[in-house]
């Protein structure tokens, strides 16, 4: 491998490792039903169009984490939704989370650029939905940066991060655990069937979290066959399939102990 590969590799590592050891809102999770949220990042059509379609069949609703500066735009991931496509999902009873307004990445920008997208996605959800706003951040592309973590804790009930697993006896609600149901991760319903069963028996929060949902996905999305399996399963494991905001106001109702911020990273 050659050496800027290496270093590379090795920066992305130790960036990860301290935005999840530091900076840390820790809850317990204790829960009498377990909780599995879907979510779709960056909104692409097909998400709202077939998505929400396939999720409502089993009794869930998502969480759709939008980037309003890309709107009606072709992306890598399909064509994004329209205003239309959003409010009809909030009258659904969905939500919608922020992803800044540029869909930036965390590790290649600035701090102040950042939080600066941040506000104006939500200036510009006020504006084109007044009355409206965001409870709950996913962190785009490459993930959750520690100088950032404590400022998005101020303003968020809680951000979504990865991870590829779910969130059992305790979470950071800067940073919560999801699994990517996408053709990067690799992964097949062998996994999402033991990762469920996991979450039950531990009576966890797990979040998915995928992008476009078409018959040929991007690299980032996953086929409507998938997404299917997986919400069939989850409803039968008799977890509550909740929006990512619902999921914490129930998480926090029955957590005796409240959120606390841990800037030594200590649980």
């Amino acid at each position: 491998m050659p050496p800027s590969n290496l270093v590379t590799r090795a920066t992305g590592k130790i960036r990860r490792l301290l935005a999840a050891k530091l900076s840390r809102r820790v809850v317990s999770v204790k829960l009498s039903i377990p909780i599995i949220s879907f979510t779709f990042d960056d909104a692409p059509k097909s998400a709202f169009d077939v998505g929400r379609e396939i999720l409502k069949d089993y009794g869930a609703r998502a969480t759709y984490f939008i980037s309003l500066g890309l709107v009606g735009a072709e992306t890598e991931v399909g064509k994004i939704a329209s205003v239309d496509d959003l409010a009809r999902a909030l009258d659904d009873g969905s939500e919608l989370g922020c992803h800044t307004f540029d869909h930036l990445d965390a590790w290649y920008s600035p701090a102040n650029v950042f939080m600066e997208s941040v506000g104006r996605n939500r200036e510009a959800l006020l504006r084109i939905m007044p009355g409206a706003r965001f409870m709950t951040f996913a962190y785009p592309k490459s993930g959750a940066k520690l100088s950032i973590k404590p400022a998005l804790g101020k303003i968020f009930a809680c951000c979504r991060g990865g991870g590829q697993t779910a969130n059992v006896h305790s979470a950071d609600l800067n940073l919560l655990n999801a699994c990517f149901l996408d053709k990067r991760t690799g992964i097949d319903f062998d996994f999402v069937r033991r990762l469920v069963d996991y979450n039950a028996e531990r009576r966890g929060w797990l979040i998915f979290a995928t992008h476009d949902v078409v018959p040929v996905p991007s690299r980032y999305g996953c086929s409507p066959n998938f997404l299917e399996d997986v919400a069939q399963y989850a409803n039968r494991s008799g977890a509550l399939l909740l929006p990512v905001g619902e999921a914490y106001a129930k998480l926090m109702s029955s957590n005796s102990v409240k959120a606390s911020f841990h800037s030594s990273g200590e649980t």
